[in-house]
């Protein structure tokens, strides 16, 4: 399974950002493999419809589970439509691995 988080950094070292549409990173952590992937966000300089763009990315990434602090609504849609499950009221008080940890550790 495939989680990713939004991120300020990219590694899981990075803290989290709670905005989806405009982080910088999306760190993805595959539970099969252990392995963390960081990928840029181009949809953060959009003028618009960075939410949509940024989801699109996901979904081709194969991205199973969002773990993020918040989303709009277009990019909800857009999510929800690719099949990506949303986990919201992550803070960026948070690192990546924290957020991660955090939610295996409630889910399995």
């Amino acid at each position: 399974m495939k989680l990713a988080v939004t991120s300020t950094g990219n590694s899981p070292e990075s803290g989290m950002c709670e905005k989806f549409g405009r982080c910088k990173f999306f760190v993805i952590y595959d539970t099969e493999t252990e392995n963390y992937e960081a990928i840029s966000n181009f949809g953060e300089t959009m003028e618009s419809g960075a939410g949509p763009k940024a989801a699109e990315m996901l979904i081709m990434r194969e991205v199973e589970i969002l773990l993020t602090g918040n989303v709009g609504d277009k990019a909800e849609n857009a999510l929800i439509k690719g099949g990506i499950k949303i986990v919201t009221g992550y803070t960026n008080k948070l690192r990546v691995k924290d957020v991660v940890n955090k939610y295996l550790a409630e889910n399995n």
